[in-house]
Parts: structure tokens; C-alpha cells; sequence
């Protein structure tokens, strides 16, 4: 099942015997269909149309109302920048986090995040994940993601530079990352999402 990305913790947690995929625009279980948010309805009830009446119906009815007849990507394109859950035991992984986020240009390799906290890479890299339940390159990913999206929304920078300004060292590493995490390539998520005080 899948619903709103900013509910589906508490959802996932209030039924844990439902399985929740947030990453989801809609679902469907045997004869229970579930969406992510208001156009992911539209996107659902689409669905259902092309499943009913076929393909050339849904296109039909999607030109109709001036709407995707198929959405690339995922909730995740839409979900808030990357969030930290606070940490079971130990609140230094917190503030690496947090150093982390603001600086994703540094190197983030496990043995310079080690050496960091002035522990080896492999105790490290181990505590990390206990802690988070990322790895540590997981997570540089993501704050390195999150910072190019803000710098995508919010600058008309190139993608280049913004590949280089957030530790991607140059922008097919970025691309190819962002087709991982949000299934839409940077140019695509500009398009999307740029202020339009920007145009």
C-alpha cells in the first residue's frame, strides 16, 4: 500500500502488519488501490480507466484534463529534503549527520568520516548503520541529492556546477543518482520544481 509520504511513518507504524512503500504514486493490492496525495489520485483513477477501457481511452481522457497520462518518477521527487531520525545511542552520529548536510562537498568516504569521529572505517561504518539504519554513503548520497535539488530549485546555476558544488564531481554521477533515488534526471526535476521567480 502506499499514501502521503509526509503520513506514511505514522501509517506504517499505527498498522505495522500493512506493508507501506512511500516511494509509490499509487498501489494496488488485490482489489485495494491506494494513492500518494490528490494528483496521485488523478494518476490512479487513470490507471483504472486504461485497466478498464484500455490505453487509447486513458491517453484520451488525460489530454482531456490536461494531465500526464503517466507521471515519470515517484513520491520521491515530491518528499521533503532528506530527514534524520535521532539516533538510539549516540548523539555525535546526530551532529555528523547534521555536518554532513551542510557540507556535501567534502569528502564523505567512510575513512574520512571515520577519521572524523577518530574511529575505524569498519567500527564506524558499522555503528553508523546501527544507528540510522543507512550506511554512511547512503546518506551522503541522499544530503548530496538534497543539495542539488535546493540549488536546482532555487539558482539558474548549470548542472555542471551544481554537481560540482555538491560532491558529485561532475553531473553524470548526478544524474545517475538522481535517476536512482527520484527516478527523473536533474533537468527534469528543474523543469519541474524551479521557482518561478527565477524565469
Amino acid at each position: 500500500m502506499t499514501t502521503h509520504w509526509l503520513f506514511s511513518e505514522a501509517f506504517a507504524t499505527a498498522y505495522p502488519s500493512i506493508e507501506v512503500d512511500a516511494s509509490l504514486l499509487f498501489a494496488r493490492d488485490g482489489n485495494i488501490y491506494s494513492s500518494g496525495g490528490i494528483t496521485a489520485g488523478i494518476d490512479l483513477a487513470l490507471a483504472l480507466v486504461e485497466e478498464d477501457l484500455g490505453r487509447e481511452v486513458a491517453l484520451t481522457t488525460a489530454r482531456t484534463m490536461v494531465v500526464f497520462p503517466r507521471r515519470p518518477g515517484g513520491q520521491s521527487q515530491f518528499s521533503t529534503y532528506v530527514q534524520y531520525s535521532e539516533v538510539r545511542s549516540r548523539p555525535d552520529i546526530s551532529e555528523l549527520q547534521a555536518w554532513i548536510l551542510g557540507h556535501p562537498a567534502e569528502d564523505l568516504s567512510v575513512e574520512a568520516l571515520a577519521d572524523r569521529m577518530g574511529m575505524s572505517p569498519r567500527n564506524f561504518a558499522r555503528l553508523f548503520r546501527s544507528e540510522t539504519g543507512d550506511t554512511p554513503a547512503q546518506f551522503a548520497d541522499r544530503a548530496r541529492a538534497d543539495a542539488a535539488r535546493c540549488k536546482l530549485e532555487q539558482t539558474v546555476l548549470p548542472v555542471e556546477t551544481i554537481a560540482e558544488e555538491c560532491g558529485f564531481g561532475n553531473a553524470e554521477r548526478m544524474r545517475r543518482t538522481f535517476q536512482r533515488l527520484f527516478e527523473v534526471s536533474p533537468h527534469d526535476y528543474r523543469a519541474r520544481f524551479r521557482s518561478t521567480l527565477l524565469n
